[in-house]
C-alpha cells in the first residue's frame, strides 16, 4: 500500500483516484503553498480528469482531516500545505508572493508569555510577516 493510501486512510478518508493524486501534488511541491487552481492546474498538466469543484472539495476533506492546513496570506486566495505537525511562522513578500516559513523560539517564548500576562494560555496562534525586500 502507497503512503498517500495509508494516509488517506489513517485519516479516515476513503481512497480515491482524485485523493491520492492531489495528496501526491501537495508532498510534491515541497514548502510550496498551493491554492486549489494551482492544485487543478497541475492536475490538467498531468492529463488528469478531475473537477475545480473536486479539487475544492477534497481540499476542505484534507484540512477537516488534519492533513493540510489553510492560509489566506492573499485578499480572497486560500492557499494550501501539509501539515506536518510542526508548528512555524510565516513571512509574505509583497513584491514577488515568496512565502518563507520560520522558526523562532524567541518569538514563540514571548507569546507566551504576553498571553500570561493577560491571564491567558495560547491554544493556538499565526504568524504572519508581510514584508518588502530592505532598499540598497
Amino acid at each position: 500500500m502507497t503512503s498517500e493510501n495509508q494516509e488517506l486512510k489513517k485519516a479516515g478518508l476513503k481512497v480515491t483516484l482524485p485523493r491520492v493524486k492531489i495528496l501526491q501534488i501537495l508532498e510534491s511541491a515541497g514548502d510550496r503553498h498551493m491554492s486549489a487552481d494551482d492544485v487543478y492546474r497541475t492536475l490538467l498538466d498531468q492529463g488528469e480528469d478531475v473537477g475545480l469543484a473536486t479539487v475544492y472539495r477534497v481540499l476542505t476533506q484534507f484540512e477537516t482531516a488534519s492533513l493540510v492546513q489553510r492560509h489566506h496570506f492573499e485578499a480572497g486566495t486560500a492557499v494550501f500545505e501539509l501539515a506536518k505537525g510542526d508548528h512555524h511562522d510565516h513571512m509574505i513578500c509583497l513584491d514577488s508572493g515568496k512565502v518563507i516559513e520560520f522558526v523562532d523560539p524567541i518569538i514563540e517564548k514571548r507569546q507566551h508569555e504576553i498571553a500570561e500576562e493577560h491571564g491567558f494560555e495560547i491554544e493556538d496562534h499565526s504568524l504572519i510577516l508581510y514584508v518588502r525586500p530592505k532598499k540598497k
